[in-house]
């Protein structure tokens, strides 16, 4: 009995504590409750609202099923399934309930009058969910549609009907003839008349949308699909959301027809994605999407703008025989591992800018039309492997960069990585367009306002307005701007003024007077030089634009100095050419002239403004020359013979680099030099031979001026070519050493 007693006071003793401690505990979980619910209204909002976003699910037993299938909801002019919330189970386990599910909705759905749509929005579905069995079913082929369909929704169908009717009957007609008597089976699609929601909807197994045709809105934003979805030969009439959806294994969009806009952007596809061979129709945006695996977007048809912004691909990445009609952006992208673009077909503009490219990105094969082009501005290397493959000669002419500031780097690395590969030509070009940056970034800063120079009337004179340029000023007066991009930080300059502007305004730290006079001289000598460079051989990097810059200057100057040899006088007695030597020299000169301006024209990028450059050069002195020549007159002895002499010793091929357009005045030497003939048929090719030999140090005879009786202005002219001649064998010599490969007589790298 005492030890009863003394065990029930134990008891009773280890029982009061436990009373305690719990009391103890409930009141430290209110208190902690309280703190976090304060916490949640005051410091973390979206919180809250995500909390009352998410309501609590409700197991979907077949009561609830029938009771919210006998009253839809009216919602945005149709009506709804609202089977919001709740949670479904679609497992093998539960197969009654399942088989009645599918059974009940798809009965629902497939009455006729208003399209009925389905609401699945935050709601948890277990076990894998077959939209096939929900949706009515439809012939592909054939004329017979249900009655069911209204006149728009059957024009809908027949869209994507006519077009599967035609490949059927191409892939008949080349694979396989039917036997008489036998009809192809008729393929059958699912139809869903009404609206699909699935936001915020988990699906535990795996989804299968596949061979479906949605004709109203299917909005999926937020799902997850932990197992995966197939969405194969999906037809989308109306846009179509997955903005935010997460795929948790593959996710299979093949053959797919978008019919309106597709949103995909910060959509997670953690397994292998797969698009291949489908076709967007309108605006497909994939902005901020994350790609963990393999993406395969092979034979995809992008017919409206595609948007790849600030996407991020783990894996290798398949844009492989693909066709962009419209933009196609990749801006801020990065490339994780090899992005491949082979045999793609692009019509418009590809965005790279501020892409970064850890591996390769591969666009060999590509096909760009007139006007396409790859903006790579701020594009990044960031490892040692990055690399961009192309064909040879044409992937640098693809690229573009559109302003030489803080593309420096990016230039040369491109031009590092083109020689890697061997492809000179491309480097060379990529070289181009480096120089023809800097000369448009050297005539802004002779001709551009500055922004951080620049007065108020100054600024309204560009395009700025009054409250522009005064906020301008402001900004510059606490930091100077460092280039015209920071305009876009001026809260009063929108995105349009900028784009106006950006052309005109320059940021250059302000100078003194005297040292601005001088930069300019400087600026200016440079500009000339470097414009002179690009019209004439392309920066060194076109040796056909030179070689038909050469042919023209040869055969201008030959004309030049066959008339001053031959039309001498007309009384008393007449020095001038028979009318066969005329037509010889004409037919010939049109000839050198024809296949000069045809290299000029096919490998320059102003061709007339090449030519421009020309006549600035070889037109005003020699004319004047002339000029003056025939306005003063000849009357010297020796009038009636040649003013051009040749050696009589030898006739060879000759390349006479040293050579001086005049001959020695030492008489052992005149007697060795004759004058050129004139009462021969073909006497008239020796001016084009002097031509030859003057401009290029290259000819078949040896042919000079004479020493004695011969006119300054003459010399004055003969002497101008020569001079215009060793400025051109530098230039040849190394736009040659630049353009054929282990020829290093004049290469820099850089």
């Amino acid at each position: 009995m005492m030890e009863f007693r003394k065990g029930d006071r134990v008891h009773s003793k280890i029982a009061a504590s436990e009373i305690v401690q719990g009391v103890r505990v409930r009141k430290l979980a209110v208190l902690i409750g309280f703190v976090i619910g304060l916490m949640c209204i005051a410091g973390f909002p979206q919180s809250a609202h995500a909390a009352i976003a998410q309501p609590d699910r409700i197991p979907l037993t077949l009561e609830r099923l029938q009771e919210r299938l006998r009253s839809p909801v009216p919602r945005e002019g149709t009506r709804i399934l609202d089977l919001r919330g709740t949670t479904i189970d679609l497992r093998p386990e539960n197969a009654a309930f399942r088989d009645q599910f599918y059974s009940l909705v798809q009965a629902q759905l497939q009455r006729p009058g208003l399209p009925l749509g389905l609401d699945l929005s935050y709601s948890l579905i277990e076990g894998d969910l077959a939209i096939g069995k929900l949706g009515l079913r439809a012939p592909l082929y054939g004329e017979s549609l249900s009655p069911i369909f209204t006149p728009t929704e059957k024009k809908q169908l027949q869209r994507d009907r006519r077009r599967l009717s035609r490949l059927s009957t191409l892939s008949q007609s080349l694979l396989i003839t039917p036997k008489e008597g036998l009809q192809a089976p008729s393929a059958q699609i699912t139809v869903f008349r009404g609206p699909i929601k699935l936001a915020q909807t988990r699906i535990t197994g795996f989804a299968d949308f596949s061979n479906t045709f949605f004709l109203s809105r299917m909005e999926a934003q937020g799902a997850q699909f932990s197992s995966g979805a197939d969405w194969s030969q999906t037809r989308f009439s109306l846009p179509v959301s997955f903005a935010s959806a997460n795929f948790g294994r593959e996710a299979l969009f093949r053959n797919d027809i978008f019919f309106g806009k597709a949103e995909f952007n910060q959509t997670q596809f953690r397994g292998e994605v797969s698009f291949q061979s489908s076709e967007f129709q309108a605006t497909a945006n994939f902005n901020q999407a994350v790609f963990y695996q393999v993406a395969n977007l092979t034979r995809v048809q992008w017919q409206g703008n595609a948007d790849f912004a600030q996407t991020r691909w783990r894996e290798q990445t398949l844009f492989t025989k693909d066709k962009f009609n419209q933009l196609f952006f990749l801006t801020d992208a990065t490339f994780d591992k090899p992005a491949v673009f082979r045999e793609a077909q692009f019509n418009r503009a590809v965005n790279l800018r501020g892409a970064t490219i850890l591996d390769r990105a591969d666009f060999s094969y590509c096909s760009f039309s007139k006007g396409a082009y790859l903006n790579v501005a701020g594009l990044r290397f960031d490892s040692d492997k990055a690399k961009i493959l192309g064909d040879p000669g044409q992937i640098g002419k693809a690229i573009s960069v559109p302003t030489l500031q803080g593309n420096e780097n990016l230039l040369r690395e491109l031009v590092r990585n083109f020689r890697r590969l061997e492809q000179i030509s491309d480097a060379n070009q990529i070289d181009y367009t480096a120089q023809r940056l800097r000369s448009q970034q050297l005539l802004q800063r002779l001709f551009g306002t500055n922004l951080n120079t620049a007065t108020i009337p100054q600024l309204i004179k560009v395009g700025f307005d009054q409250n522009q340029a005064s906020a301008i000023v402001q900004r510059r007066d606490k930091q100077s701007f460092r280039n015209p991009t920071e305009l876009l930080t001026v809260t009063a300059v929108d995105l349009g003024t900028y784009i106006s502007v950006r052309d005109r305004v320059i940021a250059a730290e302000p100078l003194s007077s005297t040292l601005n006079a001088l930069d300019r001289c400087s600026i200016a000598f440079q500009w000339v030089s470097l414009s002179l460079l690009l019209l004439l051989s392309r920066n060194g990097t076109s040796f056909w634009l030179i070689f038909g810059v050469g042919l023209v200057t040869i055969a201008y100057f030959s004309i030049l100095f066959w008339f001053v040899d031959r039309w001498r006088r007309r009384y008393p007695k007449p020095i001038l050419p028979t009318w066969s030597e005329f037509a010889g020299v004409s037919i010939f000169a049109m000839v050198l002239n024809l296949g000069g301006l045809v290299a000029v024209f096919r490998n320059g990028d102003r061709p007339w403004m090449t030519l421009a450059c020309l006549a600035i050069v070889m037109v005003p002195i020699p004319l004047i020359l002339i000029g003056l020549l025939y306005r003063q007159g000849r009357y010297h002895p020796l009038l009636d013979a040649s003013y051009f002499v040749e050696e009589g010793t030898l006739r060879q091929l000759r390349v006479l680099i040293g050579r001086l357009p005049i001959i020695p005045r030492e008489p052992v030497f005149r007697d060795r030099y004759l004058p050129i003939l004139w009462d021969r048929r073909w006497s008239w090719l020796n001016y084009f031979d002097f031509s030859f030999n003057n401009f290029l140090r290259f000819g078949f005879n040896d042919i000079r001026l004479r020493d004695q009786y011969l006119p300054n202005l003459v010399t004055g002219l003969v002497w101008y070519q020569w001079s215009l001649g060793t400025l051109y064998i530098a230039l040849l010599l190394w736009t040659l050493s630049r353009t054929i490969p282990g020829l290093n007589l004049l290469i820099y790298f850089k």
